[in-house]
């Protein structure tokens, strides 16, 4: 067999086994199956009936673990209802936006849930972002209120000037344990919100299922940030299908969530799903490696959320006696690779991995229902995987004028159909919904949603995720804008022109930042702390490139974009490139140059990225 032939064959679901699995899947969950099927038809079931179902009938189950705060169901919903009603007072009304800018904590959860109650939409602000992008994202979904946790007020009073602000916006202030001061303007929103009652809002019953709840942030696969729409549906069907189909959660679970709440796995794939089964939502302010497993315990969490990178950090720890002495029975998430499934599995004794795969702004999603392992499940919606050029970078086209699917075990990119309950909500920028769309792909008049992504066919209507395309890569588990990195670094004054983009480095996940980059003066002037400075002005963390490359030009097609294929397939090969390379390294804020030594310690993972 040829190595194409083997690299086909592998990870292949086995057919006698999937029907065995399918045929006990529906029969054990076809009545949840067929509710789950229902929500959007009837168009009544909402985030905020789901909290006060659960008020009623886990009342006193605890919904949040934090620290050393215990919330029960009956007081959640009552604290809820606390900021709905004086939300309500402020003139919110469905439809409103609402920018929250907190990190993880109760009253982000508290917050997100009273407008969902009201119809409004909560617009979730990436809380790593500094400076240019933060003022970029806040003002393009601007919001009739914006709160501010009291951890996050000296990064937004650094851009409050650059903010187009009228006087009908009110700015409300969430405390934390900091105990900074009331800022000018702001009203602090622990305080008034204890005048107000704690019963059930009347505006609850006329939100529906597919209206709006919350945009999240995402570069997509087309440049700089976009607010993706995200209707009540999707939390709905993800913590109904996640959590009681796949996990078959209950309310003695507790599910672990150290993954920021602007990011949409967090919601999806860890909130909704506790609560959709009255289980206990554990929070962490912040994911850490080393006492990941101690939290772990603290909570007695049996499910915790994840990306990819998560997993690698875990399995980089030290192996211990005590790996697989924890409650974890299930873990829900995306980006677990294939080379460290088995592995962390058996490392850790998880029996099950929900992984599945999805974006903030698409239409449908996969989902590991049958627990097959090294695959992102199936997809219920209508998909193809068609064949692609990546040379081109856009999906193939026969002389008819129609695209192909691949072939089993093939790699091509994956397409979700635009029709019902999968039509594209888009973007707040009507063009960048617009770039989304395939048309007439397999008929006449048929419309596409294009998730830039590559998928491989796995059979039985299975994938593998492959990679990311476009303008955009996946690091420390978010999207980046390779345009907004080339935005920062074409104004730096010593940077001609530039082009960025993703590369792989040995034990890691996804792709990390490198910037090629023609600059207008000898390397002995150019200034890499005034350039580093720069990056941690403008970008967040995980944005800032980890390598950079200078070359004398850059090639541009003929359409004057910047070729990137080449570019990334050589990476940064210390043995292949013969322009100056440089790198910045863990724990280390400047950039030196990338020598044979520190190469090859990289390319055996003596570094930790």
């Amino acid at each position: 067999m040829s190595e194409n032939s083997e690299l086909k064959g592998k990870d292949l679901i086995d057919k006698k086994e999937y029907r065995k699995r399918r045929k006990e899947f529906f029969r054990k969950h076809s009545h949840l199956f067929q509710y789950l099927m229902k929500l959007g038809i009837e168009n009544k079931i909402s985030w905020g009936t789901i909290v006060e179902r659960n008020a009623r009938e886990y009342s006193d189950k605890i919904a949040i673990k934090f620290e050393d705060i215990l919330l029960t169901y009956k007081e959640f919903n009552e604290q809820v209802n606390r900021y709905a009603h004086y939300f309500i007072s402020l003139g919110l009304k469905k439809g409103d936006i609402v920018e929250i800018f907190m990190t993880n904590r109760p009253e982000l959860l508290i917050a997100f849930t009273a407008i969902g109650k009201i119809g409004a939409i909560n617009s979730l602000i990436n809380t790593e972002l500094r400076e240019k992008t933060l003022a970029y994202c806040l003002n393009l979904t601007p919001g009739k209120l914006i709160i501010v946790g009291s951890e996050l007020i000296d990064e937004f009073t650094k851009v409050k000037s650059e903010l187009n602000l009228s006087n009908d916006q009110i700015l409300l202030f969430s405390p934390d344990r900091d105990s900074k001061p009331l800022p000018d303007g702001f009203i602090d929103l622990s305080l008034i919100i204890k005048d107000y009652p704690p019963r059930n809002p009347t505006t609850t019953c006329n939100v529906k299922t597919n209206d709006p709840i919350v945009y999240f942030f995402t570069s997509g696969t087309t440049g700089l940030y976009k607010a993706a729409t995200v209707i009540h549906h999707s939390l709905v069907f993800n913590g109904h299908a996640v959590g009681l189909l796949i996990t078959e959660a209950t309310t003695d679970d507790t599910v672990y969530v150290a993954l920021p709440f602007y990011h949409a796995t967090a919601v999806w794939l860890g909130w909704a799903p506790a609560f959709a089964s009255g289980a206990a939502l554990a929070i962490s302010r912040k994911f850490s490696a080393s006492r990941f497993w101690d939290e772990i315990r603290k909570y007695n969490a049996t499910i915790f959320t994840y990306v990819g990178e998560f997993c690698r950090y875990l399995m980089n720890q030290p192996i211990m006696p005590d790996n697989k002495k924890n409650s974890i029975r299930a873990i829900i998430g995306n980006g677990l690779r294939p080379e460290i499934w088995k592995d962390f599995k058996e490392r850790f004794g998880i029996e099950i991995v929900a992984e599945a795969y999805g974006a903030s702004e698409n239409v449908a999603g996969f989902a590991n229902l049958f627990n097959f392992d090294c695959t992102i499940g199936t997809c219920v919606a209508p998909y193809a995987i068609v064949k692609f050029d990546p040379e081109a970078e856009k999906p193939i086209r026969e002389e008819d004028g129609y695209m192909q699917r691949v072939g089993l075990g093939e790699t091509g990119l994956c397409i979700f159909e635009c029709k019902g309950m999968t039509e594209f909500r888009g973007y707040t920028d009507k063009k960048a919904t617009e770039a989304k769309l395939l048309y007439n792909v397999f008929k006449e008049g048929d419309i596409w949603f294009n998730t830039g992504d590559l998928l491989r066919d796995l059979g039985c209507d299975h994938a593998q995720f492959v990679d990311r395309l476009g303008d955009t890569f996946r690091w420390k588990g978010h999207n980046v804008s390779t345009t907004e990195v080339e935005e920062v670094l074409n104004v730096f004054d010593q940077v001609l022109i530039s082009s960025a983009y993703g590369v792989q480095i040995p034990g890691t996940e996804g792709r990390a930042g490198m910037a090629a980059i023609m600059p207008s003066c000898s390397m002995e002037k150019f200034n890499f702390n005034a350039l580093a400075d720069k990056f941690r002005k403008d970008l967040a963390p995980y944005a800032i490139p980890i390598f950079l490359r200078f070359k004398a030009n850059l090639a541009i097609t003929p359409t004057f974009k910047l070729k990137k294929i080449t570019l990334k397939k050589e990476g940064f090969d210390f043995h292949n490139i013969n322009d100056p390379l440089y790198v910045m390294l863990p724990n280390e804020s400047e950039y030196r140059p990338l020598t044979k030594d520190i190469y090859e310690n990289i390319k055996k993972k003596k570094y930790k990225f």
